[in-house]
């Protein structure tokens, strides 16, 4: 069943299958070394789901989030420290777009402190943080340690702000993208390059990622 009325006909529902098309093909090749064509298939992925957002009259604040976050990818696509620091900025600039959004369509801290759960969900994720946090810090270079503890208050303030309101998927949504960036992280600070969880660890980021990102475009375009 698709998501959208008209079948494989309608624009809306084609782009998401050769979204997801796309992502299952990038996580086949996710070990390849970087290429155009590796960059593509990856920055698509999410690409189609900016275009899937628009189609549908998306708020502007999930398809700036989606796009910021396409960049974001193309970025980390490539090796080296200056593509990682562009797409660190580019995620984190995502993330402060998600925020504004779950803060613009949900009932805000209000609605977070109203219930018992939410108030444990959140202080769940903040202990989390902190311990990932924890972690890496002691194996930062100093140059990185105040990008990464700016890209942490944005992924955490994003997994708060799911809270206010917003339905499960949106929730679901911000914990995989955490969960995602947090084993991004284990990655490349604390597991050697030679190890061999990078083969499970490089194909779980991605999956996690674009479940996320896909739970959250859908969370707010299909009625």
């Amino acid at each position: 069943m698709m998501p959208f009325p008209g079948g494989v006909e309608n624009i809306a529902n084609g782009t998401l299958i050769f979204s997801v098309l796309l992502a299952v093909f990038y996580g086949m090749i996710v070990h390849r070394a970087p290429s155009l064509r590796r960059t593509i298939v990856k920055t698509g992925s999410v690409a189609l789901l900016v275009l899937l957002a628009w189609l549908q009259g998306g708020p502007p604040l999930l398809i700036a989030a989606l796009a910021l976050s396409a960049v974001g990818d193309a970025c980390l696509a490539q090796e080296g420290e200056t593509p990682f620091l562009a797409g660190l900025a580019s995620f984190l600039c995502a993330h402060v777009a998600y925020v504004a959004l779950f803060w613009a369509k949900g009932g805000g801290i209000a609605e977070i402190l109203s219930e018992p759960s939410r108030i444990v969900i959140a202080m769940a994720l903040v202990a989390a943080v902190a311990l990932i946090l924890s972690r890496l810090w002691p194996a930062l270079e100093a140059a990185m340690r105040l990008p990464v503890l700016l890209y942490c208050v944005a992924i955490l303030a994003m997994g708060i702000s799911s809270l206010s309101e917003l339905g499960a998927t949106v929730v679901l949504g911000a914990v995989l993208f955490m969960a995602s960036d947090a084993i991004l992280a284990a990655g490349r600070f604390l597991v050697p390059a030679d190890d061999p969880r990078h083969a499970w660890m490089q194909p779980l980021v991605w999956v996690l990622y674009y479940a996320a990102q896909l739970l959250l475009t859908l969370s707010f375009i299909v009625a």
